[in-house]
């Protein structure tokens, strides 16, 4: 068996992996690349493998940094099954074309430019219609469920607890009499949050591929913790007359947050007020979830029976599904919170209630999930005083505030505990899906605490796993396009630093060095 490392290799998206074994070649996810520019142009360029070639897909979860390049496959010729859980499948329906709708706009505003600029124009990477036309390519599989997708190949899904229908993936494999099993965690899920059950026992493994996403942080708190902080921020900003704004991933997160407001309605922490939900795709995402209560734990299915309705349908819920019913709120300039996507505000409607909102010193922005290196998201939490929207710039006045403890990826410590309950560890471990720093340290942890090989892949990588050993072998071209692209990512971090503190001089002088070097 051949695994090679094509996403989340010492970075959190694009996550794919291509295996070999036999005459069959599949992937697990086939993600796209989200954060800097850098990073974003990768989704632009030839997949590195044949895509006839392909014969299926296993998709651990309908999350964008994992499914998001599906429709881009089929643009370039796939045909064959992608194997999935009922609800990613449902989820993907809505949230493969929402991402080709954000990219047709992206690309449509910048080919104005481009236009007057007598530049040639940009083609999206996919379009809304490609992610609907694929569509018939899932097939439905239940967790548990064991299947042979092709000779010589079993797979099972199990619960990972991350979002609904979130699955690790048990996949085994003979070779010269032997079966084998490697296993995928994809994001890992945490104990006891709302919605989801926590993620699935799994006790042995012959090698396995973990996500390192929090792999050297610690939460420190969770949902339930954060309830006082939450309330509070929501009735300062109220009470100096603004509104809170919330970036917010449509799927999971967006539920997530509308049951704790349920919860602080109904606890009399927080007065009434409208909540706004502008997205089209967390419209949808909220309606599936609804749509779902199977996949629910038990403290969700209780208040689910208790009140006839999932609680996050609140009575004070307004969605705003039209381009019309999204521009009315910009006008309201108190007493709302308003969600809206993308998470790391990095696309979508939420950066024009950003737009809108950030300049005022009354209202508040809370973001409550991992912002990857390079997004709007992530510069707002690091202190920028001043950022671009749409061209224009916008002095940050209101207040940031970061809710970690509502992140769906388990930490440091909850890994570990999960970990714990396996009674035979795994021949080897290849820490993925972590920026570097993170992967590093929690590849550096396994080792010392369960004394397992472990490995912390670079992009392009690919290793073949036998049980008598493992063989890595480097990809010279890969590797020297992730020097350069870490390259481009130093620079352009040394530039916001600098135009953060007005260097005039120095900036200049760095951006004419970032351009000779492009």
């Amino acid at each position: 068996m051949k695994i090679t490392f094509l996403g989340a290799a010492r970075t959190v998206t694009g996550s794919c992996y291509l295996l070999e074994h036999n005459n069959s070649r599949f992937l697990v996810d086939c993600g796209l690349f989200q954060g800097s520019k850098v990073l974003k142009e990768r989704n632009y360029q030839d997949f590195p493998f044949n895509v006839t070639d392909i014969d299926f897909v296993l998709l651990t979860h309908a999350h964008i940094d994992h499914s998001g390049l599906l429709p881009k496959l089929y643009r370039c010729g796939y045909q064959n099954p992608i194997y999935a859980t009922s609800a990613t499948v449902a989820l993907a329906a809505v949230m493969l074309p929402d991402s080709g709708h954000i990219q047709e706009m992206e690309i449509e505003r910048k080919n104005r430019k481009r236009t007057r600029a007598g530049k040639p124009l940009l083609e999206s990477i996919y379009t809304a219609q490609d992610a609907i036309d694929m569509q018939p390519l899932f097939r439905e599989q239940n967790y548990g469920q064991a299947f042979e997708p092709a000779e010589g190949i079993k797979v099972v899904f199990r619960d990972a607890g991350h979002i609904l229908g979130s699955a690790m993936i048990e996949l085994y494999y003979t070779e010269q009499g032997q079966t084998k099993k490697i296993l995928f965690t994809g994001d890992l899920g945490r104990y006891d949050q709302a919605i989801t059950e926590d993620p699935e026992t799994i006790t042995e493994a012959d090698f396995m591929l973990i996500e390192s996403t929090y792999g050297n942080r610690i939460h420190g708190v969770d949902a339930e913790d954060e309830m006082p902080h939450f309330a509070q921020v929501i009735n300062s900003t109220f009470a100096k007359g603004g509104n809170v704004v919330i970036p917010a991933f449509a799927v999971d997160r967006t539920q997530d947050i509308l049951m704790m407001i349920h919860a602080m309605t109904d606890e009399g922490k927080i007065g009434p007020c409208t909540v706004y939900v502008d997205s089209p795709l967390a419209v949808k995402a909220t309606e599936i979830f609804a749509e779902h209560p199977e996949y629910y734990d038990k403290f969700t299915s209780e208040l689910y029976h208790k009140e006839g309705k999932p609680p996050f349908i609140l009575d004070n819920l307004v969605f705003a599904r039209t381009m019309d019913e999204s521009l009315h709120i910009n006008a309201i300039k108190s007493n709302a919170i308003i969600i809206s996507a993308s998470g790391m505000a990095d696309a979508g409607r939420i950066k024009h209630h950003l737009k809108h909102n950030l300049w005022r010193p009354e209202c508040s922005v809370l973001f409550f999930g991992y912002q990857a290196e390079g997004t709007l998201g992530r510069r707002l939490l690091d202190g920028e005083k001043r950022v671009t929207i749409h061209g224009e710039e916008i002095d940050v006045k209101a207040d940031i505030v970061n809710m970690e403890g509502f992140s769906a990826h388990a930490d440091k410590e909850e890994m570990l505990s999960w970990l714990d309950r396996f009674q035979s560890m795994p021949q080897q471990i290849f820490v993925v899906h972590g920026e570097e720093e993170s992967a590093l340290s929690f590849a550096e942890t396994l080792h010392e605490k369960y004394g397992v090989e472990t490995t912390v892949p670079q992009m392009g990588d690919m290793v073949e796993l036998s049980a008598e050993k493992v063989v890595i072998t480097g990809n010279k071209d890969f590797a020297q396009q992730v020097m350069y692209e870490n390259i481009l990512v130093d620079i352009n971090t040394v530039v916001q630093k600098l135009a953060m503190t007005q260097d005039i001089e120095n900036l200049i002088r760095a951006r004419d060095f970032l351009k000779r070097l492009c």
